[in-house]
């Protein structure tokens, strides 16, 4: 959907005929717009599309064409103004160019051969809690929620997650965490094929405790040695492909 703004171009991608790109041009509201019926606009819930019926307002071209008065009797002030702006295509709303934060991280991995002893399912929840904790770190956030979900050789998954007692970032606290979950979601027999884990409910502050676990020093300590490793992959990788593009021209 392309339009003059992003209600417009909204509008404009749930048109299915005759093809699945289309624009709306402000221009173009009272040819393409106005005739839909006034449940397809924007926000105007079922009630509210009941309440307008019942008035004899049907379509969007007669909710836009309705007295403000009117619809202030039935809706109010705030809820007409709005109604009224989004059926003739009024929508000042700034485009967010803006990468917003993230909500969650989560990483999984895909055994070669199925799984299922308890002590290689560990090693392979270790590895993505490691993935997990490093990205999280790097982007300064901790984690108050952990998740983990395991898929069997039948491609049926088991998911649990649990929130933590403070937002961490620690790999250990993360992996104890997920640890703590995969007895509810896995026999323990059942052959796996994936393994996964997450983390959300993400914040920039960390609350410190008292009674924190005596070992946390030491796992700092492993997982800021972790992340300099990681950077430091990461540059030879990026030195490779750099490479190899240079190569290619």
């Amino acid at each position: 959907g392309v339009g003059s703004n992003k209600l417009l171009a909204k509008m404009a991608s749930d048109f299915e005929k005759p093809d699945k790109v289309h624009t709306l041009w402000t221009s173009e509201i009272e040819e393409k717009m106005w005739p839909l019926k006034v449940g397809d606009l924007l926000w105007v819930g079922k009630k509210s599309v009941e309440k307008l019926n019942s008035y004899g307002i049907g379509t969007i071209g007669q909710l836009a064409n309705t007295p403000q008065a009117a619809l202030e009797y039935m809706f109010g002030k705030k809820a007409a103004d709005s109604m009224l702006a989004s059926a003739r295509g009024i929508d000042d709303s700034p485009v967010s160019t803006v990468e917003s934060e993230a909500k969650s991280y989560s990483a999984e991995r895909t055994f070669a051969e199925d799984i299922s002893d308890a002590k290689a399912l560990d090693r392979e929840l270790f590895k993505v809690a490691c993935v997990v904790a490093h990205r999280i770190r790097r982007d300064h956030f901790s984690a108050g929620n952990v998740s983990v979900f395991v898929k069997t050789r039948d491609f049926i998954s088991h998911s649990k997650q649990r929130t933590v007692s403070q937002p961490t970032d620690v790999t250990a606290v993360i992996l104890n965490e997920a640890r703590k979950l995969i007895p509810e979601i896995w026999d323990g027999i059942t052959p796996l094929r994936q393994v996964g884990l997450g983390v959300s409910k993400l914040t920039h502050d960390v609350s410190l405790t008292l009674f924190e676990d005596e070992n946390m020093a030491y796992y700092r300590q492993w997982d800021e040695d972790y992340d300099r490793k990681m950077v430091e992959q990461e540059k030879k990788d990026r030195h490779y492909r750099d490479g190899k593009s240079g190569a290619l021209k």
